[in-house]
């Protein structure tokens, strides 16, 4: 992450807005109150924002909008995945829009955050004034598949680890195997399986992996993103086959982005390729030495000029 992002701000405002009698969204904002509006939406599910997360924005041009979803972040109840579903979040996207006063926003959000990112746009397209993706996941069984087993083609060693921490008889079934434990009450249980899950995903971000797995931030955010994401794996992303594909035409209308690094292993660029093909009025930036991650440099620096070209549109 270098000069082309913005300088790190701190927010303006942050609150907490109760959506249902369970959850309790934490949200932030940040920049310029009179600009405008557009929203990040975080991966995982279950990623959570972070400072850097603000960077991708102008402060003087945009009313920047962060907030963390349901279980995670600074979100409660933390790693909670009752009543946490794709359409959960979408409702709760239009309760903070609501909430804020914003009329129309521009959404942003990378890998899982591409997908509510589809899902709100197909729901409340005359809500949207344009979007940034990156790292595109639909929510497809083949690209649950591909995450639990095909990454193992490029990344065999983090495969290995991931995989062997179930005993070999639960290994023909390893999403089954995970959620088992990380659906345990018992911390004991599901904060090995957390950190070994959240160890995989973070092995197979960038283009070059580290030459030692990466650390967790902390054992409550690993657990927040693998028990989260396991949930959606098991109920395929609560969409139907191809939806989000299947009705992109809501959306053609609306300028967009799509930002893909080609080396992208966690999301492979064939979804990216088969939404750019549905939509042909969007701008399609295949990234040449990039992975998944948004920190990779090719990356944020055709994320950052995509935001500014979006402004520029609005």
């Amino acid at each position: 992450m270098t000069d082309w992002l913005h300088p790190d701000i701190e927010p303006r405002a942050t609150g907490r807005l109760a959506v249902d009698a369970r959850h309790t969204l934490y949200w932030e904002e940040c920049g310029n109150p009179a600009g405008v509006p557009i929203v990040f939406l975080h991966g995982g599910p279950g990623g959570g924002c972070l400072p850097h997360h603000r960077r991708f924005f102008d402060p003087v041009r945009w009313r920047i909008v962060l907030f963390d979803q349901r279980g995670a972040g600074r979100s409660t109840p933390t790693a909670d995945i009752v009543d946490n579903t794709t359409w959960d979040l979408v409702a709760d996207m239009e309760r903070l829009r609501e909430h804020l006063g914003i009329d129309r926003w521009a959404l942003f959000g990378g890998s899982w955050g591409s997908t509510l990112a589809l899902a709100y746009a197909q729901t409340w397209p005359a809500r949207v004034l344009g979007l940034v993706l990156r790292g595109i996941f639909l929510g497809t069984p083949a690209e649950i598949d591909w995450f639990l087993h095909g990454i193992r083609a490029f990344q065999p060693e983090a495969w290995q680890r991931y995989a062997h921490f179930l005993p070999e008889g639960e290994r023909h079934d390893l999403l089954s195997g995970y959620l088992t434990r990380l659906c345990d009450p018992d911390p004991a249980v599901h904060l090995p399986a957390a950190r070994h899950w959240d160890g995989y995903e973070s092995a197979c971000l960038t283009l070059m992996p580290p030459a030692e797995p990466a650390l967790p931030d902390s054992d409550a955010a690993s657990l927040a993103i693998a028990r989260i994401e396991a949930h959606y794996f098991r109920h395929r992303a609560f969409l139907g086959d191809d939806e989000l594909v299947g009705n992109v035409d809501r959306l053609r209308h609306l300028p967009c982005t799509i930002v893909q690094g080609r080396y992208d292993v966690v999301c492979p660029p064939v979804s990216a390729h088969a939404l750019a093909a549905a939509w042909p009025e969007a701008e399609y930036i295949v990234v040449p030495d990039a992975g998944h991650s948004v920190r990779e440099p090719g990356i944020s620096r055709a994320l950052t000029a995509a935001v500014t070209r979006l402004r520029d549109q609005l």
